[in-house]
Formats: structure tokens, sequence, C-alpha cells
């Protein structure tokens, strides 16, 4: 038996590895075809790829929905299955925009909206209600190790697929891309199936669970449940603050390592090498046992105070000029945004409650998306102002690292108003399950 359940946790891996491969083709492969091989307006390839950040809030909808209308029976299952076809038509969709697109600008825009909102909508729809999947199935301090460890696969189907997709496109041709994307497609619909068909349980509770999700309009939940509990309110804005602060200068260090230190396009390429190897070992650490012994607010906390360190030494660094003691902050960056994001996906799961499920991992999904499309777009826009304004490089990247300092210093008071322990709703929804099982 126990080797059954070793088995279907793994087994559950296979939709994070999906998930990954999935941004693979589109963040990466799609992005650079569509600005060098077609020379469409970056601000316009910008826009296509903020259109699944954009209807992030469907999220929650869809996430109520899962908790309280099963299909066949099944309240996560089908909505995973349904949400991985719908990606892989967006990415099809998407992919013959890239390689037929339209002359008329008018119609280009419409039919890249039209695709990149299909892979945004079956992208929510798929991530969103897994992770209500693995709310469900784990419980403790194993429930926080799950979601890390599944965030590290979902790390190595983006390094994977990259290194997959980029092999398979050395030469671009159009028929090639629809080629490789229609495989693509198919991939992740049959891991993600593989990956949740005979995952959930049909037991009393998860009963119990759905005819108390179902009983209470979504309208009468985000307002009880969402807005009213402050634990709610303070972990959402948290998230929010967490994303600005350390992804805002995702896009510019590349740059900041050109302009301010005088870097070749060989060593700035490697520093995202550099930072997703800090991420990825500090998130396979925290999984394997630092949330277990320090628990997920130190944790969170830790990595907060060490990002915070690094954005100090990266204006230090510039100021000196040195590009090797910048390039080791930016391992230390990756190993501290990982720290921060593991004790944060824990907390996160943590404040999720056994019947809304859904729901609440929607709201988390809406607080990433925001914080991350708000961190891009506030750092773009101050570094292009200060060093217009100024005409210096050196002050408009350390104005960004010094925001991003606030930032994550903001996020760090926030957390000491955190509960450590569990939410009110939380709390509350777990009578209502053991006072309707002990009724039976």
């Amino acid at each position: 038996m126990k080797v059954v359940r070793y088995l279907n946790n793994a087994r559950l891996a296979f939709f994070s590895i999906a998930y990954g491969l999935s941004g693979a083709l589109i963040g990466g492969t799609l992005n650079r075809i569509m600005i060098a091989e077609l020379g469409l307006p970056a601000s316009l390839v910008a826009f296509f790829f903020a259109v699944p950040l954009l209807i992030s809030p469907a999220r929650v909808w869809l996430g109520y929905r899962s908790d309280g209308f099963p299909v066949f029976g099944k309240r996560r299952e089908p909505y995973i299955i349904f949400g991985a076809l719908v990606i892989g038509l967006g990415i099809f969709a998407a992919s013959n925009v890239a390689a037929h697109p339209s002359k008329n600008m008018a119609l280009l825009v419409l039919s890249g909206t039209l695709s990149f909102m299909l892979y945004g909508l079956g992208r929510n729809l798929a991530h969103n209600t897994y992770q209500a999947l693995v709310s469900d199935r784990y419980t403790g301090t194993i429930r926080t190790r799950a979601i890390t460890f599944y965030e590290v696969a979902t790390l190595l189907g983006s390094v994977m697929g990259a290194g997959f997709i980029g092999k398979a496109l050395e030469s671009y041709e159009p028929a090639k891309l629809i080629s490789v994307s229609t495989g693509v497609a198919v991939v992740i619909f049959i891991l993600a199936a593989f990956a949740a068909i005979g995952q959930e349980s049909r037991d009393q509770a998860l009963q119990i669970a759905t005819e108390s999700a179902r009983k209470v309009p979504f309208q009468t939940v985000l307002k009880e449940v969402v807005f009213a509990d402050p634990q709610v309110r303070i972990l959402f804005t948290l998230v929010i603050f967490t994303f600005i602060g350390t992804l805002a200068q995702d896009a510019l260090l590349e740059p900041y390592g050109a302009l301010v230190l005088g870097m070749s396009v060989g060593d700035t390429t490697r520093l995202t090498m550099y930072w997703g190897l800090g991420v990825l070992a500090s998130m396979l650490t925290c999984g394997l046992f630092l949330i277990k012994w320090l628990g997920y607010m130190k944790l969170m906390r830790t990595g907060i105070v060490a990002s915070i360190l690094v954005f100090v030494g990266l204006i230090a660094t510039g100021f000196m000029g040195n590009a090797g003691i910048f390039k080791s902050l930016v391992f230390v960056m990756g190993l501290g945004t990982g720290l921060a994001g593991a004790g944060m996906l824990s907390a996160i799961i943590s404040f999720t409650t056994p019947i809304r499920a859904g729901l609440l991992m929607g709201v988390w999904g809406v607080a990433n998306m925001v914080g991350h499309a708000a961190g891009n777009l506030t750092g773009g826009i101050l570094v292009d102002s200060v060093r217009y304004a100024t005409g210096n490089a050196f002050f408009a990247y350390s104005s960004l690292f010094a925001m991003e300092a606030v930032m994550l210093a903001v996020a760090l008071y926030l957390s000491t108003k955190l509960n450590a322990n569990v939410s009110h709703a939380y709390t509350e929804e777990v009578n209502i399950l053991a006072a309707a099982a002990s009724a039976d």
C-alpha cells in the first residue's frame, strides 16, 4: 500500500514537468521568434505574453467551480485534464500565429490575443486545480514539503523543455515550429492525464467538502472567506510584495552586467544559469529538510533578508565595477529567491482550507501573477525613467535594486503579522468537516 502511495506521489510530478514544458515553449521560443525572426514590435509581443496574467483573476472562479461542482464525481482530475487540453490548443494556436502571421495588423493582434487567452485560460485552470489537488492529498509538514518538491519538478520541466525545444529548432522554419509545437501540446496532455487520473479519493470527507463548497454562492465566499479574513488579506499582500521584490530585475540583470560592469554577451547569458542553479539548489534543500527543521515562516524570512542583502551588494558591486563578485551575488540571489519562494509556497498551502482549496489557490495565484507583472512593469519603467533623467546607467539600476530591497522589507514586516499556524477560515472549515463526519 505504501509503495502504491509513493508511486502515485511521484506520478503527480509529471503534471509539474508538463507545466514547465509549456512555459519553456511559450515564454522562451515563441518570444524570440516573434521579435527576432518576425520583427514584431517588442511592446506587442509583451502584450501577448501579458494576456495570461491579465486573465488570472478567473482562477478564483475556476477554483470555486472545482471545489463545489465535480465532473464524473471528481472535483480535481477532470479540470486538470481539460485545462491541459486547452493549454495544448492555445500553444497550437499561438504557434500558428507566429508561423503564419497576418499582414493585417488588426487581424494579427486579434488572433494573437485570442491564442494567448486560450493558452492562459488552460494554464490558469490546470495549474490552479493541480495545486488544490496537492493541498487535498497532503497534511501537516508533508503538505508544505510536497508543494516545494512539485515546484522543483516545474523548474526541471522548464530546463529540459528548453533544451529539447532549442535542439529541435536550431534552424527556424515555420513548418518545423508547427510540428514541434504540436508534439509539445500532445506530450503536455499525455503527461497531465497520466499524472492526474486516479489521484482523488471518494471518501466521506470529500463529499462533505464538496457539498459545503457548493451551497455557498461565489460572491458570498469572496466576501466572507477572502475579504473578511485578515490573515488571507495579509498573505495576499505579502505574496505581491515578495514577487515584486524578487523578480523586478528578472529581465534587467543582463543589461546591468553589460552597461555597468562591461561584461560580454557570453558572461551575461550565463547569469540566468547561475540564478537558476541557486533557486533549484535552495528549493530542493528546503523540500528535503529545511522546511521540516526550521518551519516555513523562518525559511521565508531568511530568504527575504538574504535577498535584501544581495540587492545592497549589487549596488556596491556596481560602484566598485567588480564583475566577479557580481556573478557570485547572482547565485546567492537565486538561493535567497528559492528560500523565500519555498517558504511562501508553504505558507500559501498552509493557509489553504480543506473545503475551498481551489478558490484560495486561485487567490494566491492571482497575487503571484499580479506581483510578477507589477514587478516587471515597475522595474522597466523605473530604470528607463532614472536613466533618461540622469543619463547614468549605474544610478538607474541602483534605483531598481534599492526599490526591490524596500519591497522586500515591507514583505518582511507583513510576515510578522501572519499567524504561523493557520487562518481563522482554515480552523472553521476543519471544525465543519469534523462535525459533519461525527454526525454521520
